[in-house]
């Protein structure tokens, strides 16, 4: 008589288990892991992030995960922008040389999962930080969260998620938030005539939400980090542009007042004729957008990277 197939074979390896991929080396003093896998979705693709990190770093190494934009529909983990791409060494590289390790993280795009997947995700993310801390060389109570756009919504929402932190994630020690929506019940009112219609069941925000905003009052407001902010959240730094035509500079102001209200330390700057994805600025005060967030990350995470540079533009990789 024939055995019975030994169906937990087909269960899907524990990316908490799962051996790390061989190093790259693209630049010295830089390690990269592409491709990692950090969560196995059922019926769906692996979730996986790809992780700088800066070798001859003494210690664990503080953490930056980057969350990328694209409205939640598109968009590559290891993108932080059209300005972002060309230079060598990248943003990443450049963050890993200043001692940071960064972990550029996939997430369900709206295409594959209607929100809260993408919550989900990004919190999964940070608890396959924490447990494999050790031999990463990292330390997970040393963490910030930087997004741009749609990522940057993400990331402020899962700054202010859980603010406590929980006993698989601990409290990350601040956000950086680029040109993001933070209210989405309001993007009516901050957006021209004819801009944006909360009615609309095909808009960026309707197939994040799987329905017409103005249909699902909740769900927008669970949504919209400016009505997450409470006691306890971390530090934000919010940069948005003044002539932003896709996210209206409302839209951080509206996050800045939100965290003001709830005694949460937040630095605010509109970058003067700014529009989305920094169109519109040159490009030193594009680098300068880069170093002010670099230099937020460190300050929040316990002052100075150890092994880092001295001056903000030695080792930040000034373009």
């Amino acid at each position: 008589m024939p055995r019975p197939f030994p169906f937990e074979l087909l269960a899907p390896p524990n990316p908490l288990t799962l051996p790390l991929p061989p190093a790259a080396h693209p630049f010295p003093g830089v390690r990269l892991l592409r491709a990692v896998p950090y969560g196995v979705l059922d019926g769906g693709r692996p979730l996986e992030l790809d992780l700088w990190l800066p070798d001859d770093v003494p210690g664990p190494r503080p953490v930056i995960v980057f969350v990328h934009g694209g409205a939640w529909r598109q968009g590559l983990r290891d993108d932080m922008g059209p300005f972002m791409r060309d230079p060598e060494p990248g943003p990443f590289a450049r963050l890993a040389a200043a001692g940071f390790a960064v972990a550029c993280v996939d997430y369900r795009l709206s295409g594959e999962a209607v929100f809260p997947a993408q919550l989900d995700d990004l919190r999964t993310a940070l608890g396959w930080l924490h447990a494999r801390s050790g031999e990463l060389g990292t330390d997970s109570s040393r963490t910030v969260l930087w997004g741009a756009s749609a990522g940057g919504h993400l990331a402020a929402l899962t700054a202010l998620a859980d603010p406590a932190g929980t006993a698989a994630v601990p409290p990350v020690r601040g956000c950086v938030v680029w040109y993001a929506p933070t209210d989405l019940g309001a993007l009516a009112e901050d957006c021209p005539p004819g801009r944006f219609d909360p009615g609309s069941t095909t808009s960026f925000e309707a197939l994040l939400l799987g329905g017409a905003p103005d249909a699902q009052p909740a769900l927008v407001a669970a949504a919209s980090p400016a009505k997450r902010a409470g006691p306890g959240s971390p530090p934000f730094l919010v940069l948005h542009g003044t002539d932003d035509t896709l996210v209206p500079v409302a839209q951080g102001r509206r996050l800045a007042a939100a965290l003001r209200a709830a005694a949460v330390p937040v630095d605010f700057r509109e970058i003067e004729g700014a529009d989305h994805l920094w169109v519109g600025i040159e490009e030193d005060r594009i680098t300068e957008c880069f170093l002010t967030s670099l230099r937020f990350a460190r300050s929040v995470t316990a002052g100075p990277v150890q092994g880092g540079a001295e001056d903000d533009r030695q080792g930040d990789g000034e373009r």
